[in-house]
């Protein structure tokens, strides 16, 4: 077969989901694959090497390849994931605390307390559905370790409209357009509240994410306009609060492979991080990234023109039989045999996050998701009839019930 060969472009990413990709480069028995998205040629990538290929930012850039309505959603105009070369290193110096033990442990500190105050509501309740209550306790535990002021009556809302942002992002339809709503209405309020620390009404605490944002200089020396300043604190409370799925999914694996509950409930620190890392492994969240070619490029013999498009095929690794024996079996203990390599498990990306576009906040979710599951763990619950499926033709997926629970006395 030809190394050249294009596949057709069709309506397939929408009805396949997060098998489109992995099955064509499955058929193609390779690493790379060239292909039409959207009537442009692209080249979709695969494996460890590939990963430092796709964040070269000599052959790949992110600055004009992100779609319009996924910046009108996930990540807002303006914001630190459509940068390249020193303004993005600028921007991103911002979010590089987040890398640091403090941020990690501080952050899962307060949402953990959330989770507690949370929990004695939920036993009065004939039923929970967690995707949806575990959203409200992570929204409120990460504004207060962001120091972003929220009321009672807030936290709800926000949580809502986080989600939503989240939830539309790669479709079409009354999601995408319930998302558009939310973010426009969230960059309003937050650019409101950075107007408002700047001239005195509000205080920031000294240090916090709020503080930091609002003090924070471009490559320029000037700061960031109110709006741009939002943009980048909803990218550090949108992301965490994104964690109700990975939550959901861990109450899945707990309620298919019970066997993981007990490791977990006592507390073993390394259990934890593995079950939180084979979590996002297995479970699909974000199913390809995309970028730009900076120039002609060539990867294994497959080509793309400069301005093509190149993807990098995020669910197929990370289900990758060469990297993950036995990929489609759910089995933390593959991550205590051996930890994951930087450009092995990638579902928030490759490569170096202080210098790269790899997500900052990774290592604040894997603490985040550690606590919360073994918290999970420990509650005593049942889990009623309902359908768990997770349909992997919508994206972002997550079960269908939401994951629908009855807390015990």
């Amino acid at each position: 077969m030809s190394a050249h060969r294009l596949v057709p472009e069709s309506l397939a990413l929408l009805t396949e989901g997060y098998a489109w990709l992995p099955d064509l480069m499955r058929a193609e028995d390779d690493t790379a694959l060239a292909l039409r998205v959207l009537g442009k040629p692209a080249l979709a990538v695969r494996g460890p090497d590939a990963v430092c290929f796709f964040y070269d930012e000599e052959h790949v850039r992110r600055h004009g390849a992100l779609p319009g309505p996924v910046l009108s959603t996930l990540f807002g105009h303006g914001a630190v994931h459509t940068l390249d070369g020193d303004a993005h290193r600028q921007r991103k110096s911002f979010f590089l605390p987040l890398l640091e033990t403090d941020a990690v442990t501080g952050s899962a500190g307060h949402i953990a307390d959330a989770w507690d105050e949370a929990v004695p509501r939920w036993r009065e309740r004939p039923e929970v559905v967690l995707f949806d209550a575990v959203s409200r306790v992570i929204t409120r535990g990460v504004c207060r370790w962001a120091g972003v002021p929220l009321t009672e009556d807030e936290e709800e809302p926000l949580a809502r409209d986080l989600l939503a942002m989240v939830d539309g992002f790669a479709t079409v339809g009354p999601r995408h357009w319930r998302a558009r709503r939310a973010r426009t209405r969230r960059e309003q309020r937050f650019a409101d509240l950075v107007a408002r620390v700047r001239s005195g009404a509000v205080d920031a605490p000294t240090g916090s994410v709020l503080d930091r944002v609002c003090g924070h200089r471009d490559a320029s020396g000037a700061e960031l306009s109110p709006r741009n300043a939002a943009v980048e604190l909803l990218n550090v409370i949108r992301p965490t609060t994104a964690l109700s799925w990975f939550v959901a999914f861990a109450a899945h694996a707990l309620h298919c492979w019970p066997e993981h509950s007990e490791r977990l409930r006592s507390g073993e620190a390394a259990f934890a991080t593995a079950f939180a890392h084979e979590v996002r492994r297995f479970y699909p969240f974000a199913p390809f990234l995309g970028g730009q070619a900076v120039t002609d490029l060539t990867w294994h013999g497959r080509r793309v023109p400069a301005g093509g498009l190149v993807l990098l095929d995020v669910y197929g690794q990370n289900h990758d039989e060469r990297l993950f024996k036995n990929p489609y079996a759910f089995r933390p203990e593959r991550f205590l045999d051996r930890p994951p390599g930087r450009d092995d498990l990638i579902p928030q990306g490759g490569a170096d996050p202080r210098a790269g576009h790899r997500c900052p906040g990774e290592a604040m979710a894997v603490g985040v998701l550690e606590t919360l599951a073994q918290r999970l763990a420990q509650l005593s619950y049942e889990v009623p009839p309902q359908d768990p499926t997770i349909p992997l033709n919508r994206i972002p997926t997550r079960p269908r019930s939401g994951m629908i629970i009855k807390v015990l006395a």
